[in-house]
């Protein structure tokens, strides 16, 4: 726990730090109308670079150690329940690294990929600085942390650890924070990250890419989102002739997505905190 506390605060100063700065891409990257396949795809495995650094760093320092601190202080809360078995088939109020290690891969690292992924995807249709990094958490919370996680309504653990009101308010903060590291992280590091090349020293910079190959799925779905990305760098990606018109579709489309989501979550909150 003291070494998730540690991983916690260095997530939390990367959130509070960087979180205002701006996503940068190479110098020498120029706006084309069509591009070169080799150039599309070197441009892509940088993004993807991006959004797998970020989402590994995302997770385990806010999402998996913050969700494990969380489930901690709500085990503490709920003394009744002290033996029992959650979802996760994980007893209450026992710490064991194996459960550590598992809420930290598959509520950490994963989510952290998936929603990095998402936020290099809509980045430019987003506020710019801390302002656009809370709209992505703000996001993040309303389109998927009643959905898929924290605050599934039906997820048996809340009969068993609680109040739900300290839950809610915990996993709350917890999905803000986790977009605002997101977008802090992806900032910082865009400005490190050279384009893709020849150079021992910049392959080297990309190898995070093979940790994708331990996740088949994840992969398969990369080299997908890569055909695709190339396909539409050579037909004309994002035209000065149309960006501003692309940039006001994109973000009524965001804030479109976030209306229809809200009533759904708003009633998942509600069954939340109705659990006893």
């Amino acid at each position: 726990m003291v070494g998730c506390g540690v991983l916690f605060v260095a997530g939390l100063v990367a959130a509070v730090r960087w979180s205002g700065l701006l996503l940068s891409t190479p110098a020498a990257w120029e706006r084309s109308d069509h591009l070169p396949a080799a150039e599309a795809m070197r441009r892509y495995l940088w993004w993807l670079t991006i959004a797998t650094v970020t989402g590994l760093a995302a997770g385990l320092l806010v999402a998996g150690t913050g969700g494990r601190l969380v489930m901690r202080l709500l085990a503490v809360t709920s003394p009744e329940s002290q033996g029992q078995l959650t979802e996760a088939d994980e007893v209450v109020g026992q710490i064991s690294l194996g459960g550590t290690i598992g809420l930290i891969i598959f509520g950490g690292l994963i989510a952290g990929l998936l929603s990095s992924a998402l936020y290099v995807l809509i980045r430019w249709w987003l506020p710019a600085g801390r302002l656009g990094a809370l709209v992505f958490g703000l996001l993040l919370l309303v389109l998927a942390s009643t959905r898929l996680e924290p605050m599934r309504a039906d997820n048996f653990d809340f009969t068993l650890v609680g109040p739900p009101w300290l839950a809610v308010l915990t996993f709350t903060a917890l999905t803000l924070l986790h977009g605002l590291a997101v977008a802090g992280i992806a900032a910082r590091y865009s400005r490190s990250l050279p384009a893709l090349s020849r150079r021992p020293s910049t392959l080297l910079r990309h190898t995070p890419l093979l940790l994708l190959l331990l996740v088949p799925p994840l992969a398969v779905v990369a080299i997908i989102a890569g055909i695709v990305f190339v396909i539409v760098s050579r037909l004309g990606a994002v035209s000065p002739s149309w960006s501003s018109r692309a940039l006001l579709t994109g973000r009524v489309v965001v804030a479109v997505v976030a209306v229809v989501a809200l009533p759904g979550f708003v009633i998942a909150i509600g069954d939340v905190l109705a659990v006893t």
